[in-house]
């Protein structure tokens, strides 16, 4: 049985950030019926999902969105600890590669090169909130050991 199914939403200040992005995000009430498990569920990828995705392929608006929307929330989280705001830029090809970077200031707070975003998503909630708290710890990591040029502007 699979997170998703068994209803069990990981303890993950970043899983509360992205599921706070997502309600952000519905203007018109739309997705006020939704649990949050339903508005994380695109996130998970099990391995016939995964499967079922062509290797190659152009990432779809709702996919893009999906991945942008996960990267302010890591953005968020840390900028939640780390006391300044940070910015989220993704530059991505039309086919699905690219760059994804997190600056505070000056600062350059977190950096990942990402590719098959088509297939972006994680195998559990546990996955998802384990990569999600990861890069929310490098990115506070990397301003507690830069402070002045994370407080440049």
């Amino acid at each position: 049985m699979s997170d998703i199914e068994n209803g069990a939403l990981p303890e993950s200040a970043f899983v509360r950030e992205l599921i706070a992005q997502w309600r952000a995000q519905d203007m018109h009430g739309a997705w006020d019926s939704k649990s949050d498990l339903e508005l994380l569920a695109p996130y998970i990828l099990t391995k016939d999902k995964r499967r079922a995705i062509p290797l190659m392929a152009n990432p779809d608006a709702h996919t893009v969105w999906r991945l942008e929307i996960f990267y302010n929330a890591v953005g968020l989280s840390i900028a939640r600890v780390g006391g300044v705001m940070v910015t989220p830029m993704v530059k991505l090809h039309a086919e699905g590669f690219g760059r994804v970077i997190l600056t505070a200031g000056r600062l350059l707070v977190l950096q990942k090169h990402v590719r098959d975003v088509h297939r972006f998503g994680f195998g559990s909630l546990e996955a998802l909130a384990a990569d999600g708290d990861e890069q929310v710890a490098a990115g506070i990591d990397m301003i507690r050991r830069y402070p002045d040029v994370a407080a440049l502007g």
